[in-house]
């Protein structure tokens, strides 16, 4: 080609640079959020950053509206989470006189799995619909869980109660141990901090559940403990929080950690909080260096609180 055609390219170049497309002039035609809002989400984005993984978070002002957001449409598995919205399924069915929570319920030995503590101390006597919901939220009981889906539809009664109550995106298809082995791009057991952030409103302050049932709820979310190092331990003294956890280790998927409830600050302002943090490795055990990335988010909380 000819200088002519020479120069018509750099020409070309030329004007694309100077108006900003190429290079760093991108950064500097889009104008920085100075929001409150914005610098909330650009801390995210930064503990995000330093955690090395992939942090999706959705935090809602019960009181206010208003909602803070990271990477909230994207799924993640649910883990042990989704036992939240199990026990809240019970209360819901004997509410409407489906179920019956005080049904007994029996099991054996071959039912009994890791991480399933109530069960096994019951093996003998068995328990009620309500004692099984209480133990699946309140100690993650996975046979607990899976007994319960089994005596309620299986997976696809829990998809249905998201569906019935407006979650078009939360899903369970799999029981315990299987759901946890999600790995990216898998569509099974999983959901989007948005879905579920707007799911835990509805159950804890909606009008799904009477009041009777939710104070119930919440008060198994406030006495579960496996969240103490996660978003809770981001909360300063004087605030009240409840919350259900989720970990999946799984060979070959990395490292997945869950945390999902709500908080109330001492003036009694009611948040909303489902966060997801994916590591890039497989951990051998809890990670603590993971769960201090869902206490940032605590903490962050607390500045939209405040915002």
């Amino acid at each position: 080609m000819g200088k002519q055609g020479g120069f018509a390219r750099r020409g070309v170049m030329a004007g694309i640079a100077a108006s900003g497309i190429i290079g760093t002039g991108i950064a500097a035609c889009v104008p920085l959020d100075t929001s409150p809002l914005g610098r909330l989400s650009a801390k995210l984005r930064i503990i995000e950053a330093a955690g090395g993984g992939t942090l999706g978070v959705s935090l809602r002002d019960i009181g206010g509206g208003r909602a803070l957001e990271y990477r909230a449409d994207q799924l993640f598995g649910l883990c042990s989470s989704f036992k939240l919205s199990l026990a809240a399924l019970v209360l819901s069915l004997d509410q409407s006189g489906e179920v019956d929570a005080g049904e007994r319920l029996r099991w054996t030995a071959g039912d009994l799995m890791s991480a399933s503590p109530f069960t096994s101390s019951r093996l003998d006597d068995g328990a009620s619909l309500l004692e099984l919901a209480e133990a699946t939220q309140k100690y993650g009981d996975n046979a607990a869980a899976n007994i319960l889906l089994r005596r309620l539809g299986g997976p696809q009664a829990l998809t249905r109660f998201w569906r019935e109550i407006g979650d078009q995106t939360s899903r369970l298809d799999r029981t315990e141990p299987s759901l946890n082995n999600v790995p990216v791009g898998e569509m099974r057991d999983t959901t989007s901090p948005q879905a579920m952030a707007l799911t835990l409103e509805r159950l804890l302050f909606g009008d799904v559940l009477s009041p009777d049932r939710r104070a119930l709820l919440q008060s198994w979310m406030v006495e579960t403990r496996s969240g103490a190092r996660r978003v809770r331990a981001g909360l300063p003294d004087g605030w009240t929080a409840g919350d259900k956890t989720g970990t999946s280790i799984w060979p070959g998927m990395g490292s997945l950690y869950v945390d999902i409830g709500f908080a109330t600050s001492p003036g009694g302002a009611h948040y909303i909080f489902a966060a997801y943090y994916r590591a890039r490795t497989t951990h051998d055990g809890v990670d603590p260096a993971s769960e201090d990335v869902l206490r940032q988010v605590g903490q962050v909380l607390v500045q939209f609180a405040a915002s």
